[in-house]
């Protein structure tokens, strides 16, 4: 194969590539983008506020802030909750916290069983009510953070498409500007004929 045919070749492979490569960046963009414009709207939508800082200063247990919440719910106080982050904080750091100081742990299928071996117990019929709520409440807001991590990750893929389309571009654009510099009828591969000829000699 003549030198020049090999370099157009594999070239014209890479541009294919590259033109792959930039197809999926726009893709795994537009992909992050979506998804980080529904968490911020659906979760802009539920109104929940973080408390003010205020109530940090005498955290106790019991109460709405209890001391495992100073390090991470303390840190977005008196904001809205908008973000993934933010909704996983609130999620497993304040909801689950106040469900695990219910009676049952808080835990709805049992707490629910109770409730249906007692039905006369008003009691138990308002904690499987909060437990519901709190329980599907943190269910949302856990479904937000994983849609907020899957478009973090894509933002990313789409940077290393972009980043490799730029760098085999580059080598695109090279292996094209050899093959116009190659000669002709240069060949790929030049087997020295003479080094395998037979010998021949007078005695």
């Amino acid at each position: 194969m003549r030198r020049r045919t090999f370099d157009i070749i594999t070239s014209a492979v890479g541009l294919v590539t590259v033109v792959v490569l930039l197809v999926a960046g726009g893709l795994l963009m537009w992909a992050y983008a979506f998804t980080h414009d529904e968490v911020h709207k659906q979760l802009a939508a539920q109104e929940i506020y973080f408390p003010p800082k205020q109530a940090f200063e005498h955290p106790k247990e019991g109460t709405e802030i209890t001391k495992s919440m100073i390090p991470s719910v303390s840190q977005y106080a008196g904001q809205q909750l908008l973000t993934g982050q933010q909704a996983e904080v609130w999620a497993n750091d304040f909801i689950a916290v106040h469900l695990s100081e219910m009676p049952y742990k808080g835990v709805y299928a049992k707490i629910s069983e109770a409730a249906r071996a007692h039905p006369e117990s008003k009691q138990l019929a308002a904690l499987e009510q909060t437990s519901f709520q709190g329980t599907t409440l943190r269910g949302m807001l856990l479904d937000a953070y994983a849609f907020s991590v899957i478009g973090t990750v894509t933002f990313w893929a789409s940077i290393a498409s972009f980043s490799l389309a730029l760098i085999l571009s580059v080598l695109v654009a090279l292996g094209f500007w050899h093959a116009r510099r190659t000669p002709l009828e240069e060949e790929l591969l030049v087997h020295n004929q003479s080094a395998h000829a037979p010998a021949t000699g007078g005695a």
